[in-house]
Order: structure tokens, then C-alpha cells, then sequence
């Protein structure tokens, strides 16, 4: 998708009537912000939800040029983890595999009847999830005796390419801030020369009705302190609305102490050097009762999440990258 297309693609509508109330609470005419919309979009290439996220109309011109739209993430990316390596961990299924010595769960994709039978007997909750699919979209939580017609829903899974794994039961202290959904935390590595590194890490919750935790379905995320794991000040979600405490459970985000810390820092930074092709990954990780487990690696972690709970642009993490890789390279990159 072009950069234009990209940034028009959104709700025109929706992005209006957001102006409207912006142009109120700033006292800043439409028109102006428009403008200035239009001018942050050539300066950086940002799109409607990056201008009201960021809230770039409260931006300095030199505060702008640090945030990192979708354009530079496909810059950034193509450098520190280039789509010819996309498949090992996109394609969730390949994931799986790659990474098993850290997942602890069982999994079902492409196998045969009896073989979804014997999975389906064994699980009283499973996870529905598209193998290629993005932020959560059509990810579920079943209950496997609700599956009337198992013939039927093995034509399903494999007509949508579907992999189904068995439910993670999560730390009981992380299930209390919402427990439908499994929280995960997000802790960005970067890995260079044998050697790997947390550069960002934040907690996701869901928002205690959805079985997802991605922000871009209603959940809320927070801060991580990536020495200690405590989380740091409260969490935001995707409209902007700021929580000291979690809407659904009331359990308050900052000073808590994400259990096994310890554990699942070891576990990324030893992830992350298992494909040298990929500097860089956003791990999804479920806190357990005695450790840690895997539910994903993303090869182009989204950028949304940290800037908005930095509250200020974080391209100084990507040319920190950035820097490492040309020292050791030779290369000149930067975004």
C-alpha cells in the first residue's frame, strides 16, 4: 500500500468528527488542524490515526519528526528484519515450531479427523486463530463442548486455515487484572553480532469482556520497567482514555510486580538470537505460574502502543538499532 493510500485509508468521517472535538477543547479552528494534518503527513507521512494518537497537533515541528509512522516502520523493518525471513514467524504455525522449546501448549493445524477428535477430547478451552492473521483479528476463545458438528468444523478450520491451540492458563495475579482475556507482556529485543538486548517492554491487558488482549480490540496497555518488571504509571487504550486502575477489575497498574520477571527476560534474549536474519521482534508473552510461555513473535512489532505510552516520538530507539547495525556493518542506515 502506498504511503498516500495508507494515510487516507481510514474513517474520513470518523476522523472529522474527532477534529470537531479537538477544535474545541484547543480552541484551534478545523481548518487549521486540516492544514496542519496535511502538513504533518508530508513531513513524516502520517495518517489519520497516527495525527489523533500522537495528538500532533499539540506537536512541536521538532517533537513531529520523532514519531514513527507506518512509513518508517516499513523502512526500519525492511533493515532489521527484512521480509525475505517474513514466514518464520509470521505464518503461526512455522512460529510454533521454530520456537517450541519455549511454548508449552498443544496445538492443532492440518492433521487429520481423528486427530481433532483426539485434541478436541482433550482440551475444555481452546484458542481459534487465523495462521496469518494481524492485531488479533478473528482471534477467539472457544469452549470445545459448544462444537455440535465436529465434521463440519474440521471443513471450517482447514477452508480458513485456522490453527487451534489449547487455552494458556495464565499467573493467577496477572488473571486478576482481567481474567477472560490471557495479558501478555511485549518486550521488544533487538539482536546484533551473537548478542540481544530489551529495548521496550509493555504490559497488555484485555479489557476484561474481549479473549484478546491486543490494543486494537479494545485492550489497554502500560509501561514495563525492562530491569525490574514493574509496571510504571497507568495504562492507555486506543481512544486515548487513561487508566490509574483497570476499568473492569479496579486492580491498579503501577508498582506491579510481574511475576517471574527473572524468567522471561532469559527467555527472549535467548529467543531473539535464534534467527540472526532478524534483529529485531515484539515477543507476546503469557506470564504462568512457574515461568513463561511464548503465544507469538512479532517480526514488525507496531510502534503505536510505545509512542503513545511514552507520550513522544521513539525513532531514537530505532536509530539506536540502527547504529549498532552500521558499526557492525559497515552500513549508513538510519530513519
Amino acid at each position: 500500500m502506498s504511503i498516500v493510500r495508507y494515510a487516507l485509508s481510514g474513517n474520513f468521517k470518523n476522523f472529522s468528527n474527532k477534529l470537531d472535538r479537538i477544535s474545541k477543547e484547543t480552541g484551534k479552528s478545523k481548518l487549521g488542524l486540516m492544514f496542519n494534518f496535511l502538513h504533518c503527513f508530508m513531513m513524516i507521512g502520517s495518517g489519520y490515526s497516527d495525527y489523533l494518537n500522537y495528538k500532533l497537533y499539540n506537536r512541536t515541528k521538532k517533537e513531529i519528526k520523532e514519531y514513527a509512522t507506518i512509513k518508517t516502520q516499513d523502512k526500519f523493518y525492511e533493515i532489521v528484519s527484512p521480509s525475505a525471513y517474513k514466514d518464520f514467524f509470521s505464518i503461526k504455525a512455522n512460529f510454533l515450531r521454530n520456537f517450541a522449546k519455549y511454548i508449552d501448549r498443544d496445538k492443532f493445524y492440518q492433521g487429520n479427523l481423528d486427530e481433532l477428535k483426539e485434541f478436541l477430547a482433550k482440551h475444555k478451552e481452546i484458542m481459534y486463530k487465523p495462521v496469518n492473521g494481524l492485531a488479533g483479528k478473528n482471534v477467539k476463545k472457544m469452549l470445545t463442548k459448544d462444537i455440535e458438528d465436529i465434521d463440519a468444523f474440521y471443513k471450517e478450520i482447514n477452508s480458513n486455515d485456522i490453527l487451534l491451540e489449547s487455552y494458556v492458563v495464565q499467573h493467577k495475579d496477572v488473571s486478576e487484572f482481567a481474567s477472560p482475556s490471557v495479558n501478555t507482556v511485549r518486550v521488544m529485543t533487538f539482536a546484533c553480532n551473537g548478542k540481544s538486548e530489551i529495548v521496550i517492554a509493555m504490559m497488555r491487558f484485555g479489557n476484561g469482556i474481549n479473549n484478546v488482549d491486543n490494543f486494537h480490540q479494545g485492550g489497554v496497555g502500560c509501561l514495563v520497567d525492562p530491569e525490574t518488571g514493574i509496571l510504571v504509571g497507568n495504562a492507555v487504550d486506543k481512544d486515548d482514555n487513561v487508566y490509574e486502575c483497570h476499568p473492569f477489575s479496579n486492580k491498579k497498574f503501577d508498582g506491579f510486580q510481574i511475576p517471574n520477571w527473572d524468567i522471561i527476560k532469559k527467555t527472549c534474549l535467548e529467543a531473539a538470537l535464534v534467527n540472526e536474519n532478524i534483529h529485531m521482534v515484539g515477543w507476546d508473552v503469557a506470564v504462568l505460574e512457574d515461568g513463561c510461555t511464548f503465544i507469538e513473535g512479532n517480526r514488525r512489532a507496531g510502534w503505536d502502543l510505545p509512542q503513545v505510552l511514552y507520550d513522544k516520538g521513539r525513532k531514537d530507539i530505532m536509530n539506536y538499532c540502527l547504529d549498532k547495525l552500521n558499526k557492525e556493518n559497515g552500513t549508513n542506515y538510519k530513519v
